[in-house]
Formats: C-alpha cells, sequence, structure tokens
C-alpha cells in the first residue's frame, strides 16, 4: 500500500487532455494542448493533423454540476452526458473503457453529472449503469439490494462493454458502495482478470459505523431489529455495508485485494458517512490510498460532495491516465461538504 499526499507543488495533468478544473472550456483546450503536445515530441505531421481533427469531431459534452445531478436523479436515472455511446471506439491514447459504479440511495443520472463528461471530453469511451434497485426505488434510489446480485449485474455490463467496445479490460470508478461492492467482483466472480484499474471514491470498505449509529445499536440491542427491517423493506444493501456485518468479514477476510488491477482509494477525513474514514482504504501491494486534505487541506468536501469535488476528480483522471504517485491536484472547485 502507498499513501499519497501533496508533496509535489507541480500540478500534473494527464497527456490525453485531463483538465485541471471542471469547466468545458478548459477541457477543449487541454485536448488541444495535448495535440500539440505530442507534435513537440516529434509526431509526424499527418498523425498530428489527424489527431487534431480527431479533437475537433469529438462531441464536447456539458459538465454538469449539483444542479445537473438533482435534475438527473428526478428526470434522467438511466442517462447522463457522456456514457454508454455504444459507437464508441477506444482510442490508442485511452484503449480501456471506464465503467462507473454508483453510490448507495443514487442512480448513474445522478451520480456522474460531472466526471461521466470529463472523461467522454479527455477522449475516454464511459460507460454506466444502475444496480440494486428494488420496490422502492421508484427507478432511481440504487444500491439497496443484496450486494452479491448486484456485484452479479457488474460482471455482465463489464462484458457487455468489452464484447462492443472489443476491450480485453476496462477500468472501474465507484463511489461509496459504488468503491466497495466491485471488490467482490474482482475476489468471488472472476472479474480480476477484466479489471486494469480500480479507483474507489470515498468507498465504504470495511464497514461503516454511521458515525457512530451502528455502535450505539449494538449497545442498545436494537442492530439486530434494524437489520431485520432493512430485510424486511429489501434494502439488504444497507445492511451489508455496517461495519461487522457478515457480508464485510466474509469479503477481507482473505485480504482486501487481488492480484491484477491496480487499485486506487480516495477518501475525505470529513467523511461522515464511511465512518471512520480509515475504513475505505485498502491495504495490498497494488494500492494507492489518497487522502484528499493532505493534497488539498482546505478541501471540505463531505462523503457525498466527492462527486464533485475538484482535486478528488483529478486524482481520478491521473489513476486512469500516468497513474503518477506525487501527482498534485489543483486546489480548487471544491464539492459539498456532506
Amino acid at each position: 500500500m502507498t499513501r499519497t499526499g501533496g508533496s509535489s507543488a507541480a500540478v500534473r495533468t494527464e497527456a490525453a487532455g485531463a483538465p485541471r478544473a471542471r469547466v468545458p472550456g478548459r477541457l477543449r483546450t487541454a485536448a488541444v494542448a495535448a495535440v500539440l503536445a505530442l507534435t513537440a515530441l516529434g509526431a509526424a505531421p499527418s498523425t498530428a493533423s489527424a489527431a487534431t481533427s480527431a479533437v475537433a469531431d469529438r462531441q464536447t459534452y456539458p459538465v454538469g454540476d449539483l444542479g445537473t445531478a438533482v435534475s438527473n436523479f428526478l428526470f434522467s436515472p438511466d442517462q447522463v452526458a457522456g456514457a454508454n455511446n455504444w459507437s464508441c471506439e477506444p482510442s490508442a491514447a485511452h484503449p480501456t473503457p471506464v465503467v462507473l459504479v454508483h453510490a448507495t440511495f443514487v442512480d448513474l443520472g445522478a451520480n456522474w453529472a460531472v466526471l461521466s463528461p470529463m472523461l467522454a471530453n479527455a477522449g475516454y469511451c464511459v460507460y454506466a449503469f444502475n444496480y440494486g434497485m428494488t420496490a422502492l426505488s421508484a427507478g432511481r434510489v440504487g444500491g439497496l439490494g443484496e450486494i452479491s446480485q448486484s456485484a452479479q449485474a457488474l460482471s455482465a455490463f463489464v462484458d457487455q462493454v468489452r464484447q462492443r467496445t472489443g476491450a480485453a479490460q476496462v477500468d472501474l470508478v465507484g463511489h461509496s458502495q459504488g468503491g466497495m461492492m466491485p471488490n467482490y467482483y474482482l475476489k468471488r466472480l472472476g472479474g480480476a482478470a477484466k479489471v486494469r484499474r480500480f479507483v474507489a471514491l470515498a468507498p465504504s470498505n470495511h464497514g461503516t459505523t454511521l458515525d457512530g449509529l451502528v455502535d450505539l445499536g449494538n449497545e442498545l440491542d436494537v442492530l439486530g431489529f434494524v437489520n431485520d427491517t432493512f430485510v424486511w423493506l429489501q434494502t439488504p444493501g444497507l445492511k451489508e455495508q455496517e461495519n461487522g456485518s457478515d457480508f464485510q468479514q466474509s469479503l477481507f477476510a482473505d485480504g482486501d485485494t487481488v492480484a491484477g488491477p491496480r487499485y486506487t482509494v480516495v477518501e475525505t477525513d470529513k467523511d461522515e458517512v464511511v465512518t471512520p474514514y480509515t475504513h475505505a482504504f485498502l491495504n495490498g501491494p497494488d494500492v494507492r490510498d489518497v487522502l484528499i486534505q493532505d493534497q488539498c487541506p482546505n478541501d471540505p468536501v463531505g462523503h457525498v460532495g466527492m462527486f464533485e469535488d475538484g482535486p478528488a476528480l483529478q486524482d481520478v483522471l491521473n489513476a486512469l491516465g500516468p497513474d503518477d504517485p506525487g501527482f498534485q491536484p489543483t486546489c480548487t472547485g471544491y464539492g459539498l461538504a456532506l
């Protein structure tokens, strides 16, 4: 396991144009800058011309914000800008498709209103799906079902992406439960060979005390009743994310990681959903744990706000791209302190 902080003063961006801020105009500027950099490095004029044309022809998607996320949750739970273009062909610069895995209580439209268009504008083929929907979900509130079944849905979706794109592997990016559930896919469903990199934002690894509520429930001897209620409501995914749950103990009993994927965990010490926040981190030879406040001490972002946090999303782009261990994001565009 490697823990990274903000030791480097230089701001690094991915060679293919990873944005320094969540602004569409800057994304286009970064993409053109990447093409010019390739030319400066000695790319043949014809190659540079073709690359410039490809950047100009590629659709630019509007990068959303909190308002977009709320609107998508209500009116576009199955769609988000930049994702699920099934005719997308992975490029030489970005040969690995990216699959986005949303958090509990939301859907793909809400969770990925910012990151999906950022990745698509940077040249990635991006895909997202909804999982864990139950009778209570109304087609919008995901992540409620059994996590093992949600992992099976992920497995089927990854195979669909691989078949349609011709890629041997995908990269996974998940938030909260979406950063924990894929561990079941990797460890129990043979997913490790199909995943190149796995990036998790504030994942519920190792379970959460919910800021002490789970511990209090145990002390008052009411946690069993609460969990039975979760099952009765067809929301077992909530029970399974609790600290000390049978699911968590079984999932990580044989270690945190498996050979194959490169893991990156990005967490905030302001997290009041995954508590203690250190539970998000993983131990393993191919793990990089990143604490946002080590990079940007003034970043107030909480658990929910990670979906729109500028430094966190820059860390995602670094993890998918150059994977620079000394990467230092630009400390702007902070997410919700929630």
